[in-house]
């Protein structure tokens, strides 16, 4: 169900029915993989076995501009972006090197175990590939946690955020889902690139650490089921026990507040141009009058029937049950919101859709 509300600025921290919350969105952005056929695998060479054999003839001497095994810093720029990135570049060929590294019969498993054994050879480390399956289909956050993440996160090893510890996460989630994701990309502190496991994928690398931030919420996300919200007053929708605030501030408003203001960091600053608003969702527990403070929610930003603008929301402050992003909007244009919300305890994702026009 529909309701047309214009939403007039306010302050962006603000209690149930007054509200307050500036908003935006934690959005889950889900990336097509299309697997390729596993070959073979009992007869593929190791990492070091196809260097020494082909891969050593150029890069063992940094020939025709290939980078040399041991430059740490000619490789470093190159493992960013994960065994992914390189093993396309190697297949497909990119400047002076052919592809397939001028070698057609080397399978892509025997690819990816050679880039692995140079990048590690020049600082990395990388985890190389035991099977060609677990690089061609994506997996959940959870898989990908328990395979890796959970060396760390789990006991919280080196100042890592321990897992579900949403205290610890939400000051790190408040940067900006992004942020983190390249964070962990690059490597940080004692973190090194993509965890030290190049298979992941960027996509895959999200679901991990939305997973941490939120098991439950995560394992919610999953579900298929999607529970409708109903109108009860303008920008107050609910669906079954949960209650749904929505709060539009534009980015004039938020630059008027003192630079020193916590509106003014959030999210990473605020960012330049007219046209962005800020959006804040706030949940409560119908039942309880409490905030909800466990849940992971998105947006999508839809203009006559088409999805312009996809954003995660993040949580505004620990236990407020206020979730913030910036969205892109023209001024003085119709729009709707759909905010989807999950949390650990229901069985699916709510849902609930706002009619909003921009000043």
């Amino acid at each position: 169900m529909n309701v047309e509300i214009r939403i007039k600025e306010s302050s962006p921290f603000l209690r149930k029915r007054e509200w307050l919350i500036l908003a935006a969105a934690l959005l889950f952005v889900t990336l097509p993989i299309v697997p390729q056929e596993a070959k073979a695998q009992s007869d593929t060479r190791s990492g070091k076995e196809v260097v020494e054999k082909v891969c050593v003839a150029c890069h063992g001497t940094g020939a025709n501009g290939a980078p040399k095994i041991g430059d740490h810093k000619a490789w470093s720029a190159r493992a960013s972006k994960g065994l992914t990135g390189l093993t396309q570049n190697a297949l497909q060929g990119i400047r002076q090197m052919p592809a397939h590294g001028g070698q057609p019969g080397l399978t892509d498993l025997e690819i990816e175990r050679a880039i692995t054994y140079m990048v590690n050879r020049s600082g990395g480390h990388w985890v190389e590939p035991s099977s060609a399956k677990e690089l061609t289909a994506e997996r959940s956050g959870e898989q990908v946690v328990k395979a890796q993440c959970v060396k760390c996160h789990e006991a919280g090893v080196g100042g890592a955020p321990k897992i579900g510890d949403q205290n610890a996460w939400i000051p790190r989630v408040s940067k900006g889902v992004d942020y983190l994701v390249h964070s962990a990309i690059r490597g940080h502190g004692g973190m090194p690139a993509r965890g030290g496991l190049a298979t992941l994928t960027d996509t895959e690398i999200r679901n991990a650490i939305l997973y941490m931030f939120s098991p439950a919420a995560a394992r919610a996300s999953e579900s298929r089921e999607t529970i409708e919200a109903v109108a009860v007053d303008p920008g107050h929708m609910i669906a079954g026990g949960m209650e749904i605030y929505l709060g539009v501030v534009s980015v004039e408003r938020i630059l008027a507040y003192p630079k020193e203001s916590a509106e003014r960091s959030m999210h990473g600053g605020v960012p330049r141009g007219a046209d962005y608003y800020h959006v804040n969702v706030s949940l409560w527990n119908h039942a309880t009058n409490a905030p909800i403070t466990n849940a992971q929610v998105s947006i999508q930003i839809e203009e006559n029937g088409r999805v312009v603008e996809s954003k995660t929301l993040e949580p505004m402050a620990a236990g407020t049950g206020s979730y913030g992003n910036y969205v892109r909007m023209q001024k003085n244009t119709p729009y709707v919101i759909d905010v989807q919300a999950r949390t650990p305890e229901s069985t699916g994702v709510t849902n609930a859709r706002f009619k909003y026009r921009t000043d």
